[in-house]
């Protein structure tokens, strides 16, 4: 491992032509180290950068002229270049086995680390396929940052791993739970009566999480398994509502991949000692979710078609979602015993214009098939598919669909129902 300081750091002194770049996702982006990559864009040889979601401002439009880009999701600030990207649909679960095996290439890795007392690295706010990709790059560079939680399991990172250590930065992306629409707390409390008490929850980030969350706060010894944790999991925590003590795994542990929140987050994971960091390789293997208590899983999307086709990628041809680990989860919560998936969202574009629920994905992509889909639900109810003939899902979609779209569906059903016959 080599030392050097922020300001000596030239990043065509160490990259070979044609290098793939990549950096965690959200909070774990190493802020310095991308702000002076971009920087020195002019003195590089059109490197590629692959991300995933993010909530910085290095992705822009306008960087295109010296980066190539590889998008494994297109949320956040991801979504202002993936009209420019190659995008790379994968599983999450799928994602540690990419990069190890190098079909997924990744020749450097720029990651923030914080030294440990008792020796070696952290990461701090995440680890989902991070490690992976530590193993897998030809050359890691890591910024120290003191300002990272000292958190121990898979974000730890061993010194012996570390090529070029960068002295220093502080800062953090935060990432503050956004305030849920009146129709996404309408669209929770569907969600919410769905769940028992000392069920097991999934849930990601944004706004209709949170809503799911803060409506589950009558709710009582819940545990938590999820991908990324935000701030909403501390008021589960203090208000008793998450006890993690009926898991069936993992007794009195939350367990995430990634700290997706702020301050307050981050100092609740110290000061509690409550929160496991695992990488994908545990959150989203289908062993370990399968063995989970009533293991709830709480996803969205961006539309579903009447047979229950879900896409959770393309909205007015861009690229804004991702595979991610929506059907790692969907086929998790139909494995545990108890358990249930949950898919969840408007019925309605925002402006009341458009169905979410539509006669037919068209040419957009298939996230989620409808063989693997359990329960989609809506601010007016839910809708059982799983064993259910594909006349008979259509009428219960439709049954949740806004009432000012139903009749247009259930024209279009009848219609093809009709062509179908002929």
């Amino acid at each position: 491992m080599r030392k050097i300081t922020l300001s000596r750091l030239r990043f065509a002194d160490c990259l070979a032509p044609d290098d793939v770049i990549g950096w965690p996702q959200g909070p774990g982006e190493p802020l310095a180290l991308t702000e002076a990559l971009v920087a020195q864009r002019a003195e590089l040889q059109a490197p590629t950068l692959l991300f995933g979601l993010t909530q910085s401002a290095t992705l822009r439009p306008e960087i295109a002229d010296h980066f190539r880009f590889h998008a494994l999701n297109g949320a956040g600030t991801s979504r202002r270049v993936t009209a420019l990207a190659d995008i790379f649909p994968s599983h999450v679960s799928a994602l540690p086995g990419l990069f190890r095996s190098g079909q997924l290439r990744l020749d450097v890795v720029l990651i923030q680390v914080k030294p440990l007392p008792a020796g070696g690295f952290t990461l701090g706010v995440i680890c989902d396929f991070t490690q992976a990709m530590i193993q897998k790059a030809r050359l890691v560079v890591a910024l120290v940052n003191p300002a990272l939680p000292a958190m121990g399991g898979d974000a730890v990172v061993d010194a012996a791993d570390i090529d070029l250590l960068v002295d220093s930065d502080d800062r953090i992306i935060d990432m503050p739970d956004p305030e849920p629409s009146a129709v996404e707390r309408a669209v929770a409390r569907q969600v919410a009566a769905r769940i028992p008490d000392r069920a097991t929850v999934q849930l990601g980030v944004g706004t209709l999480p949170v809503a799911v969350a803060q409506a589950l706060y009558g709710h009582q010894q819940l545990g938590v398994h999820s991908g990324v944790v935000s701030d909403v999991l501390v008021d589960l925590v203090e208000r008793g509502v998450v006890t993690n003590a009926h898991k069936g795994c993992d007794a009195g542990r939350t367990v995430t991949g990634g700290l997706f929140g702020t301050q307050r987050l981050r100092d609740f994971a110290v000061r509690s000692g409550l929160i496991d960091m695992r990488s994908a390789d545990y959150t989203h293997s289908h062993a370990v979710t399968a063995a989970l208590s009533q293991f709830h899983t709480v996803n969205s999307a961006i539309e579903i078609d009447l047979s229950g086709q879900v896409n959770s990628e393309i909205a007015g041809g861009r690229y804004l979602g991702a595979v991610g680990g929506q059907v790692d989860f969907v086929r998790a919560g139909v494995a545990s015993k108890g358990g249930c998936s949950i898919i969840a969202f408007p019925s309605a574009t925002p402006d009341g214009k458009h169905s979410r629920i539509v006669a037919s994905l068209g040419d957009r992509p298939v996230t989620t098939a409808r063989s693997d889909v359990d329960v989609i639900v809506t601010e007016h109810g839910a809708a059982h598919l799983r064993g259910v003939s594909l006349r008979e899902r259509a009428l219960r979609l439709i049954a949740i669909a806004h009432p000012d779209h139903r009749e247009s569906l259930a024209r279009g059903l009848h219609e093809h129902a009709r062509a179908s016959s002929t």
